[in-house]
């Protein structure tokens, strides 16, 4: 059952890494093009509150110790999914997908990838993470507290988002 809960938070935190690094190159990248970043960003709270969601779906996992089930299966295969929406977009972005929020006047929006069909497919795929580690972990109370506060947190950062992007 241990080794249930260090293989979530190993699929939730290596690529949280390889994300922060990605986003830094981007983040450099668009300052130096003159990218803006609204003010009322919930950024700070985030960058806290992502992680510290995985470390409570673990440490409940580790905590209850439920065999792995059904529940757990349909778990991967919505993290998966998650992840590739996510990494989707995130492709579909290129550079300009970072952690912030940070605008450069005068780009049109991107309307490829699931941009054409979802107007915050990376948030969709953000959600779907939570929900996919909570299944897999087996951890019902900080699954659902996390997709909750998570949740609120992504409702006001599409706020920032929309009025960065119709200033």
């Amino acid at each position: 059952m241990m080794i249930r809960a260090a293989l979530v938070a190993a699929a939730a935190f290596a690529p949280m890494l390889l994300e922060a690094s990605r986003s830094r190159r981007n983040e450099a990248i668009l300052r130096a093009r003159g990218a803006v970043e609204p003010p009322g960003d919930v950024y700070a709270w985030m960058q806290v509150a992502y992680p510290g969601c995985f470390v409570a779906i673990v440490v409940e996992a580790a905590l209850r110790q439920q065999p792995a089930g059904a529940w757990a299966i349909a778990g991967v295969v919505i993290f998966l999914l998650a992840k590739a929406l996510k990494y989707w977009a995130i492709a579909a972005l290129g550079d300009r997908w970072t952690f912030h929020v940070l605008v450069l006047r005068d780009e049109p929006l991107v309307t490829t990838g699931p941009y054409r069909w979802l107007r915050h497919p990376n948030y969709v795929g953000v959600a779907g993470e939570l929900i996919g580690a909570a299944l897999m972990a087996g951890s019902p109370v900080t699954g659902v507290i996390a997709f909750v506060a998570f949740g609120g947190m992504m409702l006001a950062r599409i706020r920032v988002e929309e009025r960065a992007l119709n200033m």
